[in-house]
């Protein structure tokens, strides 16, 4: 807090916290959450074919983290549905994104300069929907740490968390890609950013909402940014990682166990060894079948 305040930035923290939502960065969040599903194996095939269970997906892409933190919260889980703009605007960017002749729109907002720019406003929302998260559970459990920080995450990263549901309106099972057994970059940094967030509203951080908002949100942009643009899937937590997990767990970050990388596998059984009269026999055999 000090440091923002030398350099002049609690006023810009404080302004930025304020920026409203919508409609340009939430358009900016849909338009990234529906190209992730444009991009997923038969997306644009089950367009064509059942057009409503593809909007249902794009819809689960777009809201469900708010399906989810309202399920955590025993809230009424279609609530945010009633929000017309932002159903009607995803909506419209889901139909121009599948369904825009010669695919132009699509084209356009791949271009790599104008998907970064997306990219990095969608980091903002995201940022916005922990922070809110947070404090909404924390209206409900003043004491809840856990609740606080598992409604936090969901907001942050609840489309990931869902992923398997979603896969299953497209007529896909994997369940060896849930994202709790193969956590991507956007669900670990939702889940530290959780924890920040809850200490910051139980005031065990000394640092204000909107200098955490504006600090959070320039690491999340600056990493989101850098891993897109170099096409990169991994996360600047594996170094971090590689070195507590192994003293907290005794595994790697993947769940490996580092001390076992030489380790022998299971013992094969041997197959019962052949005599020399069985093998001269099998060969003498076999000169009869070719002479034959």
């Amino acid at each position: 807090m000090e440091l923002l305040s030398a350099l002049s930035l609690g006023e810009l923290a404080l302004s930025f916290s304020r920026v409203p939502l919508f409609p340009v960065f939430d358009l900016s969040y849909f338009v990234v959450s529906i190209l992730y599903l444009k991009y997923e194996p038969g997306a644009v095939e089950l367009s064509r074919r059942h057009p409503m269970a593809s909007w249902l997906c794009a819809m689960l892409h777009c809201f469900g983290s708010y399906i989810l933190a309202d399920l955590l919260l025993g809230e009424p889980l279609i609530d945010y549905f009633s929000n017309n703009s932002s159903i009607l605007l995803a909506s419209a960017i889901w139909y121009l994104i599948f369904f825009c002749p010669l695919d132009l729109f699509y084209k356009c907002v791949c271009f790599l300069p104008v998907k970064l720019i997306f990219v990095a406003m969608k980091e903002v929302v995201r940022v916005r929907k922990i922070a809110v998260g947070i404090h909404h559970a924390h209206h409900h459990y003043h004491h809840g740490w856990f609740v606080m920080i598992a409604t936090g995450w969901v907001k942050g990263s609840g489309v990931a968390l869902m992923s398997n549901f979603e896969q299953l309106l497209r007529g896909v099972w994997k369940p060896e890609t849930n994202e709790i057994l193969r956590m991507s970059f956007p669900t670990k940094a939702s889940l530290y950013g959780a924890v920040l967030f809850t200490l910051q509203q139980t005031r065990w951080l000394p640092v204000s909402k909107a200098s955490l908002i504006f600090v959070f949100t320039l690491f999340m942009v600056s990493c989101k940014v850098f891993l897109t643009a170099t096409h990169s899937h991994s996360s600047p937590f594996d170094v971090l990682e590689g070195y507590v997990c192994p003293v907290l767990f005794g595994t790697g970050p993947g769940g490996e166990h580092p001390h076992n990388h030489g380790a022998p596998g299971p013992p094969h059984s041997p197959l019962p060894a052949r005599s020399k009269e069985e093998l001269t026999e099998g060969s003498r055999k076999k000169k009869t079948k070719k002479a034959d």
